[in-house]
């Protein structure tokens, strides 16, 4: 046992963040516990559905060698009693310009993937002069009940918890875009996923599968640059289209041979995507 959890943590380190720093913001809801790492232009980045921030460290040790980036856990993360007060995805979008305030940021940039990108998408509705920059990965304009999106909320927020289960590691390759190898990539991404306590994930869940800000899309100011990898079976083009359809000012970048996870998976990339558009 001691043998696997020294190597798990060492894995852990491997795809971390680190080295940074970590502090909690007290928030009016909640107290935020925040990482930074880096120095110049700010970006906070917006964890997804499941994995906390944590899950971000790849993407954000590769954007700080250009950037000061800011990722923060969301609200329920590291207590799920939190949902005894119940929320929204507004509550959430409050929480973050909340945040933003705390850090005395004027203007950064927001970058938001999977469950994340749809609160950025919020924020730059609601606060469109508050970002310089929205950069989203993983989401369409609105939720799409589809077989995936069934399969996804039934693994993540109603399966057991796996030890070794094939149909469980069969969806995970659906969120890779492909067939992974059980390496230690694999493991750092199922096991920080499952950090998440699954009461959490269903509650999440049930918000995304409201969200729709397609008739709200031209109230974006902010230029915005829009990652889709091409194996992503959580997006469709149908609700991705309107997103480079009717936002103002976007650009589309389209990740190729990336699935869900590309955030995790090639961070490299989308670096490469990300800080030429951050810096004009």
């Amino acid at each position: 046992m001691k043998a696997s959890v020294d190597w798990f943590s060492n894995t852990h380190r491997k795809y971390s963040a680190n080295p940074g720093s970590s502090r909690y913001v007290h928030l009016t809801k909640y107290t935020a516990e925040l990482h930074e790492i880096g120095s110049g232009p700010p970006v906070i980045l917006i964890p997804g559905l499941a994995g906390g921030y944590e899950l971000l460290g790849p993407l954000a040790k590769s954007l700080s060698k250009h950037h000061h980036v800011y990722s923060y856990q969301l609200r329920g993360e590291n207590d799920c009693f939190a949902l005894r007060h119940p929320f929204a995805l507004e509550d959430l979008v409050d929480d973050l310009a909340e945040l933003v305030d705390a850090l005395r940021l004027e203007n950064p940039t927001i970058l938001g993937v999977s469950f994340g990108a749809i609160i950025a998408l919020m924020f730059a509705i609601r606060h469109p002069y508050r970002l310089n920059r929205l950069i989203v990965q993983g989401v369409g304009a609105h939720f799409e009940r589809s077989l995936i999106q069934q399969i996804a909320s039934t693994v993540l927020s109603r399966f057991p918890l796996p030890s070794d289960s094939p149909f469980v590691n069969q969806f995970f390759n659906l969120l890779f875009g492909g067939r992974q190898k059980r390496d230690s990539l694999f493991e750092f991404v199922t096991r920080q996923i499952w950090q998440t306590d699954q009461s959490v994930m269903a509650h999440r869940f049930r918000l995304v599968e409201a969200f729709d800000v397609t008739q709200q899309l031209h109230l974006i100011a902010a230029p915005t640059l829009v990652l889709s990898g091409d194996r992503d079976v959580l997006v469709s083009p149908r609700t991705l289209t309107p997103l480079c359809d009717d936002i103002r000012k976007v650009t589309y970048a389209r990740l190729p041979d990336c699935g869900h996870l590309a955030f995790v998976t090639r961070p490299d990339l989308i670096m490469k995507k990300v800080v030429p558009f951050a810096q004009t």
